[in-house]
């Protein structure tokens, strides 16, 4: 909850992680596209107050998992009134019953997660009844660790995933590549391999459809380890605690050891900070 002192919490945590990204990038190779990253604040199951908080500290890409959690952030009416600017990234699964709800939803910016064809084709057509004359950010997000905890397509079927929405999409603009990859990595052991293989699932996208590859974006990286992911490319940054803190996550009741099994299982699916 919201208390005295965290709004300069809240200043000097952006101020740090402002520089460490400006300290990644200038690490970065110089034969890689040189685009300085964007900075997206996780604001999951922070009160609002937070966010506009960030905002105030100059923050305007602040990211979400869950459509509900957005959709009451998006049309809170101190958010709306204090942060004009506000650009809102979806960075969480999205079930295809919930694409309406999200995309009608003020300050949209980016939906990071896009895994199929069927959901970019709901997506496009949610988006163009919507009436926006620009087209909807979207990213591919591709599954580069195999693991089944994880969302994302194959990494065999970027390439028409991605095609698909150039050709058939018209409502929908694509931007790059999301991954959310193995946690705990270490670095000692050399470059993270899930990071890599989305830059080489970038190459391919590129080369097959023509694309270049300064276009083409990478969001890799989060509170754990996204300098090395930007010294290896990342152009995306999704970072949570590092800003805000620890989540404050509700615990069931005790008695109950069923929901805190699930709890736990769905947490290992939905870390995306």
């Amino acid at each position: 909850m919201w208390r005295a002192g965290m709004a300069e919490e809240i200043g000097r945590a952006l101020q740090s992680v402002r520089e460490r990204v400006q300290n990644a990038a200038a690490r970065r190779a110089k034969s890689l596209p040189q685009r300085e990253p964007r900075l997206v604040a996780v604001s999951k199951t922070k009160p609002a107050e937070m966010v506009i908080e960030a905002y105030c500290h100059g923050q305007r890409y602040f990211g979400e998992n869950y459509v509900q959690e957005l959709v009451e952030k998006a049309l809170d009416a101190h958010i709306l009134s204090s942060c004009p600017e506000i650009k809102w990234h979806f960075i969480g699964h999205l079930q295809k019953a919930h694409i309406n709800k999200l995309v009608a939803l003020p300050n949209l910016y980016m939906l990071e997660t896009v895994d199929s064809i069927k959901l970019a084709d709901k997506v496009n057509s949610s988006w163009q009844k919507k009436g926006q004359s620009e087209r909807l950010k979207v990213m591919v997000q591709v599954n580069t660790s195999s693991e089944e905890s994880k969302h994302g397509l194959p990494p065999g079927e970027t390439v028409s995933v991605v095609k698909h929405i150039n050709e058939k999409c018209p409502s929908l603009e694509f931007v790059g590549l999301m991954t959310i990859g193995s946690f705990g990595y270490d670095t000692k052991d050399g470059p993270n391999p899930d990071f890599q293989l989305l830059l080489t699932q970038r190459k391919e996208v590129c080369e097959k459809l023509g694309l270049q590859v300064d276009s083409v974006e990478l969001s890799m990286g989060m509170s754990m380890d996204f300098e090395h992911a930007i010294e290896v490319g990342s152009t995306n940054i999704r970072i949570g605690s590092t800003i805000f803190g620890e989540r404050n996550y509700i615990k069931p009741k005790k008695e109950d050891p069923n929901v805190t099994a699930t709890q736990d299982k769905l947490g290992s699916l939905t870390v995306q900070e």
